[in-house]
């Protein structure tokens, strides 16, 4: 019997551009629980926090950081203003999102979407386990 295998080959780690086609597609096909949240927002992909997001959240490492909602009312993560001045932005992290695909090996585009539901979720305060069954259905319609 004969086994024909597909070896990919990737030359050069998704850039930033690729990892933003990747999250606005992740968005697009949010679970309906978060959808009305995800209108709207703009997406935004960096290599690392900032700075002032790295010491406003305490970040000991830039890894430990993927992904982060950010309301158009907050000054920083956790403050906020009484009116919106800006509009809503997740921002992702491309290089913590890249290090944990190769720890991981998942697929990239299960992982960003992973990322982005669980980083929605948590800005809204859904439950632990309201996360885990959000993720849990969108993966077993893909299959």
């Amino acid at each position: 019997m004969s086994r024909q295998q597909i070896i990919m080959n990737f030359t050069h780690p998704p850039s930033l551009d690729d990892l933003e086609v990747i999250v606005a597609n992740a968005c697009e096909n949010m679970p309906d629980e978060l959808q009305a949240y995800c209108e709207g927002v703009s997406i935004v992909i960096e290599d690392f926090p900032d700075d002032v997001v790295s010491n406003d959240l305490d970040l000991d490492d830039p890894f430990d950081l993927l992904a982060l909602y950010k309301s158009g009312k907050e000054i920083s993560p956790g403050v906020e203003r009484k009116t919106a001045n800006d509009d809503d932005v997740l921002v992702v992290y491309r290089r913590a999102v890249l290090d944990l695909w190769c720890e991981t090996c998942d697929d990239l585009n299960d992982l960003i979407y992973q990322v982005i539901v669980e980083e929605f979720a948590r800005h809204f305060e859904f439950s632990d386990d309201e996360i885990e069954e959000l993720v849990a259905r969108h993966h077993q319609g893909m299959l």
